[in-house]
């Protein structure tokens, strides 16, 4: 045994039942370790599940695995999840505590995301004769650096798997819609002085304290709320690092800032640069480290209109950035939607409640029947 209510289970021969219990297929899943890059045997499994449908084709690059129907309708949508985790940290194999509605599945990956992967499979098997013709993408490396991911891989060999209308990433949503998400920036500021003895201070310039005015700028700042496509996104600009002197008994000549800009996607990153640059942080000069664009909800669009009306409850802004954002860049709106709390992602004690692994399936039957 493992933890109290836990039975040590192994996965034997891989095999997923997609027509079953969907806790137990979660379960399954979660005991598929696949922490990034180690993604083979999950998606091994997903791919032979998928490939005993007939109204499915079926491809694979890598450990990403592409269903999709082809039925001639007017609208096709993409519906994405990814299939690694973070590493392990003794929350395997899962255990479910509770019954009924209070079940909740335990271990690594059930919140993030395979829940939603049950959920999306489930759905690709029912859904031989979908109202728009379905893509099902399941990929590898969403958790590590943008080189290995999955779905930036095959938007540049393979860009028709993501093309459609409307797309839906199953990620935690605590079973509602979360439209788009936040763009980031990361950019640092240098402030620089002249070393010199402590006890001759007088001789130096501390650089770590010119970032003062810089400092009171930032807690000075107020994050801005603006809507987007009807919901309404909060920024954020925070101090996330500093680093200044080299001994105890030395004035520092250098003290560099690094600042993490979150802002709504009604901007470019150039857009989001300039803000900073122009108005926030006049006077300072910028590096730009790290920055990835946000994505518009895009809920004007049919196909998002119907969706809501299926799930049955009003959406809201997604703050964080998430892989929706890459199907924005090829022009197709994008929302986040799948059961589990966010909060509990990546947590040793992460968890996805049974009650939303059945109303993120039943919705997406209902949008798509």
């Amino acid at each position: 045994m493992g933890r109290a209510g836990r039975p040590a289970r192994r996965v034997s021969g891989m095999v997923l039942d997609l027509e079953g219990d969907l806790v137990a297929l979660l379960r399954t899943l979660v005991d598929l370790e696949s922490v990034s890059g180690n993604e083979k045997a999950i998606a091994d499994a997903v791919e032979e599940a998928l490939r005993r449908y007939d109204h499915l084709e079926v491809e694979r690059d890598a450990d990403l695995v592409m269903a999709r129907t082809n039925l001639g309708r007017d609208e096709r949508i993409v519906i994405a999840g990814h299939l690694d985790t973070v590493p392990v940290a003794g929350n395997l194999p899962s255990w479910t505590t509770g019954e009924g509605d209070d079940l909740l599945i335990w271990g690594r990956g059930s919140c993030d995301m395979k829940g939603g992967v049950a959920v999306q499979l489930a759905a690709a098997a029912r859904l031989a004769e979908p109202n728009r013709d379905i893509t099902w993408i399941f990929y590898d490396n969403e958790e590590i650096a943008e080189e290995f991911n999955g779905l930036a891989r095959v938007a540049r060999s393979h860009p028709d798997w993501l093309s459609g209308s409307f797309a839906v990433l199953g990620e935690p949503s605590n079973a509602g819609i979360e439209g788009g998400c936040q763009g980031t920036l990361r950019v640092r500021i240098t402030l620089t002085g002249r070393a010199a003895h402590s006890a001759r201070a007088w001789m130096g310039d501390n650089a770590i304290h010119a970032a003062a005015p810089l400092l009171t700028r930032l807690l000075a700042y107020e994050p801005r709320q603006i809507v987007v496509d009807g919901l309404t996104y909060r920024e954020g600009l925070n101090a996330v690092k500093i680093e200044g002197g080299i001994a105890g008994n030395v004035i520092p000549d250098r003290c560099v800032v690094e600042l993490n800009y979150r802002f709504a996607p009604d901007k470019s990153v150039e857009q989001a640069v300039a803000y900073l640059r122009d108005d926030v942080l006049a006077g300072f000069e910028l590096e730009v480290v790290d920055a990835a664009a946000g994505a518009r909800p895009g809920l004007d669009q049919p196909a998002a209109a119907a969706f809501v009306a299926a799930v049955g409850a009003a959406p809201s802004a997604k703050f964080g950035w998430t892989d929706v954002a890459r199907f924005a860049a090829m022009g197709v709106p994008a929302v986040n939607f799948g059961p589990g709390n966010p909060s509990k992602a990546h947590a040793d004690d992460e968890f996805c409640p049974a009650a939303e692994l059945t109303s993120c399936y039943e919705a997406l039957v209902r949008w798509l029947s």
